[in-house]
C-alpha cells in the first residue's frame, strides 16, 4: 500500500507548516511569519483560535488563502471582567508601568499572561488581560507549506 498521498489536505490532527499574517482592519500588520521562518502547528493544538483553523482545514500544499475573520472567529470581544484595577504598590520592586505597556504577570495558578496598562491614576493601575487583538476584525492570510498527516495507530482486535 502506497503511504503517498495525491491530494494530501489538511484534517483533524495534521501536522502543518505554513506561514501566515495577521492584519487589522485598518491595515496594520500585528503578526506575521513571511519574512521569517515558518512555523509548524498540529491542527487542534491550540495555536490558532478555532475560527482561524477552520479556515485551514481542506487547504493542501502550496495553497494561499486570505480571509475576513469577524471578532467571533478570531479573538471574541472584549470581556470587561478581564479588565482589573491594582494598586500602584505593586509594581514598585518592578518596572515602572506606562499606558500601553505590556507586561507579563503570574496568575494564582502559575501561568503567565499578558497585561496591558491601559490607564494609571493616582494609585490605581487599570490593567487589561483580554487579548489585544479581542474586538477587532482581522485579515488572515496563510501560504501552505508542507502537511504531514498523523500517523494512523494500529487497532488490534
Amino acid at each position: 500500500m502506497s503511504t503517498e498521498q495525491p491530494e494530501n489536505e489538511i484534517l483533524a490532527n495534521s501536522q502543518v507548516t505554513l506561514h501566515f499574517s495577521i492584519t487589522l482592519e485598518d491595515g496594520t500588520e500585528a503578526l506575521s511569519t513571511f519574512e521569517e521562518d515558518p512555523i509548524t502547528i498540529t491542527m487542534g493544538d491550540g495555536n490558532f483560535q478555532p475560527g482561524m483553523e477552520i479556515a485551514l482545514y481542506g487547504l493542501k500544499q502550496g495553497d494561499e488563502q486570505t480571509l475576513e475573520l469577524s471578532p467571533e472567529t478570531a479573538y471574541g470581544y472584549p470581556d470587561q471582567q478581564l479588565v482589573h484595577q491594582m494598586p500602584l504598590s505593586d509594581f514598585e520592586n518592578h518596572l515602572v508601568p506606562e499606558v500601553g505597556q505590556v507586561i507579563a504577570f503570574t496568575m494564582p495558578d502559575g501561568q503567565d499572561a499578558p497585561g496591558m496598562i491601559m490607564d494609571i491614576e493616582n494609585d490605581k493601575v487599570t490593567v487589561d488581560f483580554n487579548h489585544p487583538l479581542a474586538g477587532h476584525d482581522l485579515i488572515f492570510k496563510v501560504k501552505i507549506l508542507k502537511i504531514e498527516q498523523p500517523t494512523p495507530e494500529t487497532n488490534e482486535n
